[in-house]
């Protein structure tokens, strides 16, 4: 009788959390975005790469050969996939290809990224 008490306060300690779990809101595709620069030129959309938390699509901007912005049309709703998405886009424009690191926690969505993102460079020539 004296573990059962504790037992079940820790029990029910444990199920408040997933009780008063709320889902995040739906990501909306414009505060995915990111860019840096001049967002004139050519827009390149990279295939849909679905992956097992959710399809992945990037746009890339180019003027001339230089990329000068990255934006998300797809991406996971996922809290580790936003928190990922600007330091992907950072590494791109710093790196001016798809050959960038993945994310730690979000290797899923940056191995989708860096393939949508290869094919819209790949399709701009």
């Amino acid at each position: 009788m004296k573990r059962a008490i504790p037992v079940v306060v820790l029990s029910i300690a444990g199920l408040v959390p997933v009780w008063r779990y709320t889902p995040s809101a739906p990501v909306s595709t414009p505060s995915a975005s990111s860019s840096s620069g001049s967002s004139s030129g050519t827009g390149v959309k990279g295939p849909t790469v679905n992956t097992s938390k959710g399809p992945v699509q990037v746009q890339v901007t180019f003027d001339g050969d230089r990329i000068t912005a990255v934006r998300m049309l797809q991406q996971p709703n996922h809290p580790q996939t936003t928190a990922a998405v600007p330091k992907l886009v950072a590494e791109t424009l710093n790196a001016q290809s798809a050959d960038i690191d993945t994310v730690s926690g979000a290797t899923i969505t940056s191995d989708a990224y860096k393939k949508s993102l290869q094919a819209a460079i790949d399709a701009e020539g």
